[in-house]
């Protein structure tokens, strides 16, 4: 089920449909935006990718009256993160969750690249389904964006007090930026990652890293998917706990692995378990 759900997104974006809430005046259906003022967009060139990307920016509410430095979190998806107006199926409420906690955090959202999604998010190619760009993806956000943030915005940049989430090819997305990137995310938010599209080099690429410092927070549904979905799913999440594991010292406390029961493979249960996650990170 979770390869279907993966399909039906690549349909909805590619044919251009959305999930809508309000009558438009004429009748048609259509979404309202509900991001805060907190939030504001720009667009970037990606020379790693060939082509542009609209950023999203979240900052905390007393950003203008301070002068203090702020840490970052980079997420993919972010049509999904503050506004059901770009939502796919429901957004994950960032903003208000954030505000909600008075969180002292700079959120950086990256826009998924529609059809090409699947290859920015996932770092080897499957059989199936192709993909295998997110070395130039990870690299456009390290080498391009991450410095234009830091020129731009008052952020603490060393990896302690850089994040990386994202979920389903997202979360593997994020997964593989620790490994590739150790040196700039300290800290991940792997939600539902799909550990299958790539499962056999995701696992020898863990086995051949280095010790890992990075403080990892896994978020799983016990009920994502078929029966064979939900196992492979916490089945992979074990494995990689077990091999991190092997790299360093559990005293350390530096993983945590949350399967909520009942959990479906949606944005409800990454919407749910978003400041469950924040809060343990930082």
């Amino acid at each position: 089920m979770i390869r279907r759900f993966l399909l039906l997104f690549i349909f909805f974006i590619a044919t251009g449909k959305t999930f809508a809430q309000h009558p438009s005046p004429k009748g048609e259906l259509a979404k309202q935006s509900t991001a805060s003022k907190q939030v504001s967009t720009f667009t970037i060139e990606a020379p790693q990718l060939g082509y542009s990307k609209k950023i999203w920016i979240y900052l905390p509410k007393n950003y203008d009256s301070t002068k203090k430095k702020y840490p970052v979190i980079y997420m993919h998806d972010a049509q999904n993160l503050f506004d059901a107006k770009t939502s796919f199926v429901g957004e994950w409420n960032v903003d208000e969750k954030l505000d909600s906690i008075n969180a002292q955090v700079i959120v950086v959202g990256i826009e998924h690249g529609n059809e090409k999604r699947i290859d920015e998010l996932t770092p080897y190619k499957n059989a199936k389904y192709g993909g295998g760009n997110a070395n130039n993806y990870l690299e456009f956000i390290v080498k391009t964006l991450k410095p234009k943030i830091d020129t731009k915005y008052r952020t603490k940049t060393n990896p302690r007090n850089t994040a990386i989430i994202g979920s389903s090819i997202g979360g593997l997305a994020s997964y593989y930026a620790i490994l590739k990137y150790p040196e700039v995310f300290g800290r991940a938010g792997i939600f539902s990652p799909a550990l299958w599209f790539n499962q056999e080099e995701i696992i020898e690429l863990t086995k051949k890293a280095p010790k890992l410092k990075t403080k990892l927070y896994f978020l799983c549904g016990d009920n994502e998917g078929d029966e064979s979905d939900k196992k492979i799913m916490i089945e992979n999440l074990n494995k990689i706990d077990d091999l991190i594991s092997e790299k360093r010292c559990e005293c350390n406390n530096l993983t945590k692995i949350k399967i909520v029961k009942g959990g479906e493979h949606n944005e409800k249960l990454w919407r749910d378990g978003f400041v469950n996650a924040y809060l343990w990170l930082f």
